[in-house]
């Protein structure tokens, strides 16, 4: 029967993303939100003097990396594949 059939075909396939994928993915967006903590503050106290402190290296060099770094990370999480564990007959589960 056509009806058992496709129970069995949804049985057979996975999700995309297992849990470890979305850990992975958690910690990507933890890097993420870091890089952009590193990126705030320096703005001006006074409409009357400049602050200096917004060309400082770890706004202008170390925050972007950071948050490349992060997206780079969440590319990697999302494509990373693990592989199911298996049974003592060799089938997947």
């Amino acid at each position: 029967m056509k009806l058992f059939e496709d129970k069995s075909k949804r049985d057979e396939e996975r999700m995309p993303l297992s849990v470890k994928n979305y850990k992975l993915m958690l910690i990507g967006v933890i890097i993420i939100v870091i890089g952009f903590m590193l990126m705030a503050g320096g703005g001006e106290h006074t409409a009357t003097e400049f602050d200096e402190s917004i060309f400082s290296f770890r706004r202008i060099t170390l925050a972007p990396i950071v948050v490349i770094a992060g997206f780079v990370f969440e590319i990697y999480a999302i494509m990373k594949r693990f592989d199911e564990p298996s049974d003592n007959n060799g089938k997947k589960e």
